[in-house]
């Protein structure tokens, strides 16, 4: 037997820094980053001090110890690239915030800190403390952070959830045409979570102009690094994909500029990603102003050890051999930093006459008023598009389509209208259009806008995120509805939350198309509709049309909508056809339901497959009902005009559902009727749903967990009764 050993021919390698290196450096530059740190550390020490006086709500993440490598990262970077971070991101945003606000030969040691760096300290700390003049209005707080304008898209508390947007923001750019660069930073612990080593492999199958920011700071909260993983040489995470990587010392901010700099060498040569790994320490406990130490898991020995190498403390004896900053100079620059996030302070709070402590300024709390202002936008976009019902397209101007073709076509036409436009998902690209066939001729007619996944729903809807909040349009493709469980995070944490946590006011235009094949017998993880999961989050619109002509309107309005929207496609419908106009250009409203069946006993309310399945149980039963296809079924976004108008004539309601009982809306529509409709109902609210069990492979048993028209006629009779 012979052994072969084994080498990856990728870059990859510790980056050292030579005396000569710092004599390369411009000394006003150097000045610059000495007063970033200094500004940075005087910021946050003055955040724990706020927080010890109870007038920060929230956690306080320190990065007290790390600001070398965000000061080193971020002055390779212009105001255009973009950059997130997670629930530690105090130094990294002031970094990138002060760079976009310095002017041009700005030299500290002559010049002074101008208006504007200073008004973005004080909307950093506003913001922290939960203001309304923080960036955020106050509700992103210390963890969550977005100024789009200075390139920073908005931060991530969930471990691992930031990295894939950062991948979304270099698609974009890849996309768009535009020559930025974008970079997520995270520490050793997220690199544990599967969906940042998903957002690097699909960084790299694109080569996107994506950096991978590692802080290894060996804690994870107060689990130590080699109690996260046997291999403690984090950068073989870049190497094993193929992504070049350097190690580099965190707490030497040139060793962290250099890295950086070959980190944009490298992905303008190849287009990227690149993979950084900056050692260095966490010098507080995770959050407050306490040692880990005092907590027990690690000792005093080590954090003396690692405050010897403090870049506070380092630095300025560098810069006074080098002739670039004196002890006195560099006493000023702490000063004025000191001055400059004090004065911050005082702007947002004053300690009253008699008391000890300061309390926040009148006014600045935000109004309670407005909790729920930004969870998605207005819909002003679809103002003066073409709207058009079935009934109103004439006869010549339609042809007959089969449903799994007006998915298609949808997709074809707005790719055709709209560059912005991208499809995402497992293989798209193959079969004749997917799986189903539902994107047949898109890789044929625009590949370039085609981005076949790995089996990875998490780190390419994170991505979609990001490409969204950068530019795109993207429609990401979930191959089964219970897919978009694995991708949970990102549905939820992230897309459905992102507008208000954020303040509400910029787009997110994003399309998730969810296939849905209960009846099919792929057992219980391939036959959910999903869709009342979402419903617990009101920043997603929810469409099922059951009709061609519904699915093209209803998705040329998602396409052209700024709001995420989640759209349904039931395979049970997929053969079944109808007409739909020569025109595609025509979009069906969000919220306005549609009279599949006019009548006076009763008001059934459905959607999707089981339209059909009604107006079945109907023709069974003799009864008159009332069918309303709701077709959009966010509780906020529903037709509740038409079904209040509706109850108010028949005063009995019977919801009508095919999916899981658990899942299924019904009951949160009850409420609402309930609240709106209490004194026009003369019986009990009816609901028809399939069973408390997921379906199965068994075809009776797959059948008994879904409602169909015996159990519609069954409820329909009762209501009656």
């Amino acid at each position: 037997m012979k052994r072969q050993p084994l080498s990856t021919q990728t870059p990859w390698f510790r980056l050292e820094i030579e005396e000569a290196d710092w004599a390369e450096e411009d000394p006003a530059a150097l000045a610059r980053w000495m007063e970033q740190l200094l500004l940075i550390r005087r910021f946050e020490e003055k955040i724990l001090a706020l927080h010890g006086e109870g007038l920060i709500h929230g956690p306080a993440h320190a990065s007290i110890g790390q600001e070398a490598g965000a000061v080193g990262a971020l002055s390779v970077l212009g105001t255009a690239d973009k950059m997130n971070g997670t629930h530690r991101a105090h130094h990294q945003i002031l970094a990138k915030l002060l760079n976009a606000t310095t002017a041009e030969g700005y030299d500290p040691r002559r010049d002074a800190i101008g208006a504007e760096a200073r008004g973005m300290l004080r909307r950093t700390m506003a913001e922290i403390m939960g203001l309304a003049q923080g960036f955020n209005g106050g509700r992103g707080g210390s963890m969550h952070m977005r100024i789009a304008e200075a390139g920073v898209v908005g931060s991530s508390a969930i471990i691992g959830g930031n990295v894939p947007h950062a991948v979304g923001y270099g698609l974009a750019d890849k996309v768009l045409g535009r020559q930025n660069i974008s970079v997520a930073f995270f520490g050793d612990g997220t690199l544990m979570a599967g969906q940042t080593l998903e957002a690097i492999n699909l960084a790299a199958l694109f080569q996107l102009p994506v950096v991978f920011f590692l802080e290894n700071n060996f804690y994870a909260v107060a689990t130590h690094l080699d109690e996260q993983t046997r291999e403690t040489r984090l950068t073989t995470r870049g190497a094993m994909f193929r992504v070049p990587s350097v190690e580099c010392d965190g707490m030497d901010l040139l060793a962290v500029r250099r890295a950086m700099q070959w980190a944009r060498a490298t992905i303008e040569e190849t287009g990227g990603p690149v993979f950084i790994e900056a050692i260095c320490y966490r010098f507080l406990h995770q959050s407050g102003p306490m040692l880990g130490s005092q907590f027990g898991y690690r000792s005093k020995e080590e954090e003396e050890s690692w405050r010897a190498r403090d870049p506070i403390a380092t630095l300025p004896a560098r810069l006074e051999r080098m002739g670039v900053l004196d002890a006195k100079g560099f006493a000023a620059l702490d000063a004025r930093a000191r001055e400059v996030v004090e004065e911050a302070a005082a702007a947002l709070t004053k300690t009253p006459p008699g008391a000890n402590a300061p309390r926040l300024r009148p006014g600045l709390l935000p109004r309670v008023e407005d909790i729920e202002q930004g969870i998605r936008g207005d819909l002003s976009e679809l103002r003066g598009l073409t709207r058009r019902e079935a009934p109103e397209v004439p006869a010549a101007a339609r042809r007959e389509i089969k449903y799994i073709d007006a998915i298609a076509a949808s997709l074809l036409h707005n790719m055709e209208r709209d560059p912005r436009i991208i499809l995402i998902g497992e293989d798209v690209h193959r079969l004749r259009g997917g799986v189903s066939g539902s994107a047949k001729g898109v890789m044929e007619t625009f590949p370039e806008r085609v981005f076949p996944t790995p089996i990875c729903e998490n780190g390419f809807t994170g991505m979609a995120l990001g490409a969204a909040l950068c530019g795109l349009r993207p429609v990401v493709d979930i191959m089964f509805g219970d897919f978009t469980i694995v991708a949970a995070d990102q549905m939820f944490n992230g897309i459905g939350k992102f507008a208000h946590m954020f303040g509400g006011g910029f787009p997110i235009p994003l399309v998730v198309r969810a296939r849905v094949s209960p009846a099919a017998g792929y057992g219980s993880q391939h036959s959910m509709d999903p869709s009342g999961l979402f419903a617990a989050y009101p920043g997603w619109r929810i469409l099922h049309p059951s009709t061609p002509h519904d699915y093209l309107g209803l998705m040329n309005a998602a396409l052209a909508c700024d709001d995420p929207v989640l759209m349904i496609e039931h395979q049970g419908l997929f053969q079944t056809t109808g007409p739909v106009p020569l025109d595609l250009d025509y979009i069906i409203p969000f919220g306005k339901a549609r009279l599949a069946r006019p009548g006076r006993d009763c008001t059934v309310l459905t959607y999707g497959v089981m339209v059909g399945e009604c107006e079945r149980a109907v023709a069974a039963t003799g009864i008159d009902a009332e069918i309303l296809d709701l077709r959009s079924l966010d509780i906020a976004g529903m037709d509740w005009p038409a079904i209040e108008a509706s109850i108010k004539r028949t005063n009995r309601v019977l919801i009508a559902e095919q999916t899981a009982h658990g899942t299924a809306h019904g009951a949160r529509w009850v409420d609402e009727i309930q609240s709106r409709c209490f004194d026009w109902l003369d019986a009990e609210i009816q609901r028809v749903s399939g069973s408390r069990a997921a379906p199965v492979v068994s075809r009776p048993l797959n059948e008994a967990a879904l409602a169909d028209a015996a159990k519609v006629a069954e409820g329909l009779r009762r209501l009656m009764r």
